[in-house]
């Protein structure tokens, strides 16, 4: 909405950009003579610039999937929008866009040290179809010379929660894997916002199982189209995403090979029911109050924790921190102790408590380094891989 500065009253509001259902508009930067939005529709962010006469029109982006954001921009009168640009295999860049002869030019790119030409790898977008019939976007990339018969190794990445978008961002650290023969892919389930806001009210309170099914029919899309197979199909997720993990390897176990479940959220009726805990009562809104029947009786139901079975379960990798404030690392410690005092199978579980760091892992400039080698340790033994 719009107003005059000595009018503010709402009678005096102007619509600028009508409510559309099918768009989230994140972020809007003013200059003088145009005004530029950051919309998100179709799981994709667009850059959409308006004319002071009305007229607007998009910033093109070549890749099928990408992710790009207003940068800074402080002069009012420029008619220049510097912009920030990745993908799966585009690093960071910094473009400055002439908003009137729409033309862009590269100002900074991350370097990556070692040799690196995005024109060796591919990436694409998929769909696959949940339980409900809602398309699930999916983003892969693997190297060129990926053979989709059923035989490489994935990994699949998901988030899921919060609202909280995950991008197709650019990884040096990914170079590890895609070099190696794996693909890997980002698949956008429900609880984020990225297909809109009602994508995140899908997959919250007492929706939240569409956010686990959602990643299980990626999972399962992905070995149909021979991707991958069972055999050689990994799991990652973190923090919330990693409740998603708990959540898989206890519904779906036999889609998986190996699940890396990161300082997982894991035994959530018990934590929602502390409220002494700082974080618990403003979570209400995310997951449900357990003091109320309905929702203690789905959290329960779908709770890593509270529905570990006496079955085979994946090869899996548990990390936590001794300083966790967000998930203590007595949640992964009970629900690893679970797991193997029950499960049937003979497959690798490994609990790694760094004693050191908190839930974002370790703070060094290289420590993370070492986490990320952790991860890739696991992946490529379970693929047999040496070197």
């Amino acid at each position: 909405m719009e107003c005059a500065l000595d009018k503010t009253e709402k009678e005096n509001w102007k619509e600028v950009i009508p409510n559309r259902k099918d768009v989230l508009l994140e972020y809007g930067d003013e200059f003088k003579d145009y005004l530029v939005l950051s919309e998100r529709k179709n799981g994709l962010t667009q850059l959409r610039v308006l004319k002071k006469d009305g007229s607007d029109y998009y910033i093109k982006f070549d890749e099928p999937v990408y992710a790009a954001g207003i940068g800074s921009n402080p002069d009012y009168t420029g008619k220049t929008l510097r912009y920030n640009y990745t993908s799966l295999t585009t690093p960071n860049s910094v473009y400055d866009y002439d908003l009137l002869k729409k033309d862009k030019k590269l100002m900074k790119q991350q370097e990556v040290v070692g040799g690196y030409d995005p024109k060796d790898y591919v990436t694409e977008r998929l769909f696959a179809t949940a339980k409900d019939g809602t398309k699930v976007p999916i983003a892969i990339v693997y190297k060129k010379g990926f053979v989709k018969n059923g035989k490489s190794p994935l990994l699949l990445y998901a988030y899921g929660s919060y609202g909280s978008s995950t991008e197709a961002s650019f990884s040096s650290q990914r170079l590890s894997l895609l070099n190696r023969g794996f693909a890997f892919a980002i698949t956008n389930i429900r609880g984020g916002q990225e297909m809109g806001r009602q994508w995140y009210e899908d997959g919250k309170l007492m929706k939240k199982k569409n956010t686990f099914t959602d990643f299980i029919a990626a999972g399962e899309y992905l070995v149909d189209q021979k991707y991958t197979s069972k055999a050689h199909l990994y799991a990652n997720g973190g923090s919330a995403g990693g409740l998603l993990m708990g959540a898989i390897v206890n519904m779906a176990p036999d889609l998986w090979h190996g699940v890396i479940a990161d300082v997982p959220f894991v035994d959530v009726v018990n934590t929602m029911l502390d409220e002494s805990i700082p974080l618990t009562t403003n979570e209400f809104d995310e997951w449900g109050n357990p003091k109320k029947k309905d929702a203690y009786y789905y959290m329960k139901s779908y709770s890593p924790y509270e529905n570990v079975e006496q079955k085979a379960y994946p090869n899996m990798l548990v990390t936590t921190g001794l300083h966790d404030s967000q998930v203590q690392y007595f949640e992964p410690a009970k629900w690893v102790a679970k797991l193997r005092a029950t499960k049937t199978d003979k497959n690798i579980l490994l609990l790694k408590t760094n004693m050191a760091f908190g839930h974002g892992g370790a703070s060094g400039r290289f420590d993370y380094l070492k986490d990320v080698a952790l991860r890739w340790a696991f992946l490529f033994t379970l693929e047999g891989i040496e070197k």
